[in-house]
């Protein structure tokens, strides 16, 4: 295979300015159009446009839904009205949906009479289902057969659709309603004798979703039972569309990464690039939660504001503050970690809450009998500048930061899982209340811990 030769933005400036436009046409025609995309992003939107206008239509429209939404809109802007008519036309029907959302509204209306009716109101039936949903990310691009059809019969149906359609690895099978009534795939037909019908073909149980289903939970089934598409119907039961699996990998990677900044308490969008989001977006995004949480954390400096004097006795506790501090912040993390993550997974229920808690308080024992063990050494041994204004035994005083840091372990550890099941059973989203606020949580508690557990080991009133 020939190796494709790279064409720098500099240099397609320069074929634009000269009007070399046989070259241009065959720059598109040179890579895949995911790649011709992401090397035309560089350049401003009517560039973009009087690049790809070179080509024929339907790579065209590969190139251009290959580009991010905001070039999208950017390159429409640029097109007459008919040339966005042809270019939505051609395009794939979710894909050409997601586009028509994102129109301002007066641009909408210009648009839709230049469509064909079929067009329109394939449009109209996409756009209105709710953000977030199957409908919302389900195409109509797919192929159907008929129960009383033969396997040839729905081969040379197949045949002549295969064009328009986004796949027909499976063909559904739906009677006079659009009832969905079962599937058949290619290679079931192509082995089948050619008189067999398609119902004796067809497999009955059928995975699928609803069109007012999360899309996550649909993705999420693509995944588990491995499929290629996923049929979607309506209430009364009828074919309207299906999810494939690129745009099932879409929407896990889209979740995924609300997930984790969310975790990490970050507000706002979480689809637009963090290199495309202006610094203002990120502090907006992030500056609530960081300054509520903030706020929270003076409760902090109050705790050891009350025991200022324990600590002029015993300075060297204010030495193992940082790693109370830590060491309670990583082990809530990672126990929230774990159960937001067995949450989205599905792997666990708020009613499992007991046998978590169980699961978690023999690991935390575990956990804070081996950093109790390192600190009780760490202390004893490497603490020879000690010293008190009160007396006391560095033995005991190292025993009780060795107690007072296995307590806090534990705490945290139990407050890591409790929190995002509390949130879970609440109906709030645990991936927000998780990893910031429990770190917060954990310095509160784990300074109250410290201090009294000092204070009752060594006797003082």
């Amino acid at each position: 295979m020939e190796k494709r030769e790279l064409i720098l933005t500099p240099d397609l400036r320069e074929l634009l300015a000269t009007k070399d436009f046989e070259q241009l046409r065959n720059y598109c025609r040179s890579g895949h159009p995911m790649m011709i995309a992401e090397e035309i992003a560089a350049l401003g939107p009517e560039d973009i446009w009087n690049i790809i206008r070179q080509v024929d239509l339907p790579l065209q429209a590969d190139i251009f839904c290959n580009l991010e939404p905001e070039h999208q809109l950017g390159v429409v802007d640029q097109m007459a009205r008919h040339e966005v008519a042809r270019l939505l036309t051609e395009m794939p029907p979710d894909d050409r949906a997601d586009l028509f959302k994102q129109l301002p509204e007066e641009r909408r209306e210009k648009i839709l009479p230049a469509l064909a009716q079929a067009e329109r109101e394939d449009i109209r039936r996409l756009t209105s289902y709710r953000e977030g949903t199957a409908g919302s990310v389900m195409t109509s691009d797919y192929a159907t057969v008929l129960p009383g059809q033969t396997a040839s019969q729905a081969i040379e149906h197949l045949r002549l659709v295969a064009p328009d359609k986004e796949t027909i690895y499976y063909a559904y099978v739906i009677d006079e309603s659009r009832k969905l009534l079962g599937f058949v795939s290619l290679k079931d037909l192509i082995v089948a004798r050619k008189d067999a019908l398609i119902k004796n073909l067809m497999h009955t149980e059928i995975i699928l979703a609803s069109v007012d289903d999360d899309q996550e939970e649909a993705a999420e089934k693509i995944q588990k039972y491995d499929l290629l598409a996923l049929p979607v119907i309506d209430i009364q039961e009828a074919l309207v569309g299906i999810i494939t699996h690129d745009d099932a990998m879409d929407i896990i990677t889209q979740e995924y990464t609300e997930d984790v900044e969310k975790l990490m308490a970050i507000a706002g969008s979480h689809e637009i690039s963090y290199i495309k989001t202006s610094p203002w977006g990120h502090f907006k995004n992030r500056g609530p939660w960081v300054v509520a949480l903030a706020a929270v954390g003076l409760i902090s400096g109050f705790v050891v504001q009350h025991f200022e004097g324990l600590l002029q006795q015993f300075a060297i506790l204010a030495a193992f503050m940082p790693m109370l501090a830590d060491t309670g912040g990583n082990t809530g993390s990672q126990s929230a970690t774990l159960v937001v993550r067995a949450l989205a997974m599905k792997e666990l229920v708020p009613r499992d809450i007991l046998r978590i808690l169980w699961k978690e308080l023999r690991v935390a024992l575990m956990l804070g009998i081996v950093l109790g063990l390192i600190a009780f050494v760490r202390v004893f041994l490497f603490s020879g500048g000690y010293s008190s204004t009160e007396g006391g035994s560095l033995g005991i005083l190292a025993f009780a930061i060795a107690l007072a840091l296995s307590l806090q372990v534990v705490t945290a550890t139990l407050a890591g899982a409790l929190l995002p099941l509390g949130a879970s059973a609440l109906r709030l989203d645990p991936a927000v209340v998780a990893s910031p606020a429990i770190t917060t949580i954990v310095d509160i508690t784990g300074l109250l811990i410290y201090f009294t557990t000092v204070k009752l080991i060594l006797g003082i009133v």
